[in-house]
């Protein structure tokens, strides 16, 4: 079969096993699983899933998995666009995927809008991602991606994979991360997070010269002004936004 829409399909069963074990633990009522490709990774989650919906845009690769996989009651095979399918018409569900490099922020956007329902959600990705959702304060890689992700969910590690794991081998290295969603979010999450974006606006940039726009001469009284945004912890932008808002809130 022909690879198409830029594929490269993960072969190694030990790296498959782990992967569904992260999403799944023993048992997992409900999965889905996002570009299931030719059901290297939909066999592994059959045998730890009560119930699977594997997502998958190629009309090759549909009709290749309902010939592989039309006797089996727990697949649930939907030929779509997983950006334009409601994921939370299947709630609860871990959530798991060999992303395709070229949507993979969106797709982990997606993921970080839906509901507590869908506690879990591991995801095959770029290396150069990963090391952006693991990333640390005052590191190159920290930017809006690591913020939005780690203020929403616990983020880590599984394993990191080489190219030859692979058919055929990308050009890059790959990383797998688990998602864990917080069990309690600030209630003003939504409007810390559009502020955050304003502040990474430009990241090379201080936030003085971010935020000016949103808060004009009153934002150079701040000590962090002169500081960019990937210097400032999750807490620390936290506390600037309160700040900010408290300062509007009393002029």
């Amino acid at each position: 079969m022909p690879r198409r829409l830029g594929q490269h399909f993960l072969v190694r069963d030990s790296v498959l096993e782990r992967l569904t074990v992260a999403a799944c633990g023993e048992y997992t009522a409900r999965v889905i699983e996002i570009g299931p490709g030719r059901g290297a990774l939909t066999r592994h989650l059959l045998c730890r899933a009560g119930e699977l919906h594997a997502i998958e845009v190629d009309p090759e690769l549909v009709a290749y998995l309902q010939g592989r996989f039309g006797h089996e009651p727990k697949l649930h095979l939907h030929k779509a666009n997983v950006l334009t399918t409601d994921l939370g018409q299947w709630g609860p569900a871990a959530i798991i995927g060999n992303l395709p490099y070229y949507i993979t922020s969106p797709i982990i956007k997606k993921f970080l809008d839906l509901d507590a329902r869908f506690e879990i959600a591991v995801f095959l990705i770029q290396r150069e991602v990963g090391e952006r959702l693991l990333a640390s304060p005052g590191t190159r890689d920290y930017s809006y991606l690591t913020v939005a992700s780690q203020l929403i969910c616990e983020v880590e590690l599984i394993c990191q994979l080489s190219p030859g794991d692979f058919r055929p081998p990308p050009k890059v290295h790959s990383t797998a991360v688990r998602f864990k969603r917080r069990p309690q979010l600030p209630a003003n999450a939504a409007a810390l997070l559009s502020f955050v974006s304003r502040c990474f606006a430009q990241k090379r940039k201080t936030l003085r010269n971010n935020l000016r726009p949103s808060y004009g001469p009153r934002i150079d009284g701040f000590p962090e002004a002169g500081l960019r945004a990937e210097q400032l912890s999750i807490d620390q932008l936290a506390d600037l936004h309160r700040r900010l808002g408290a300062m509007i809130g009393s002029g």
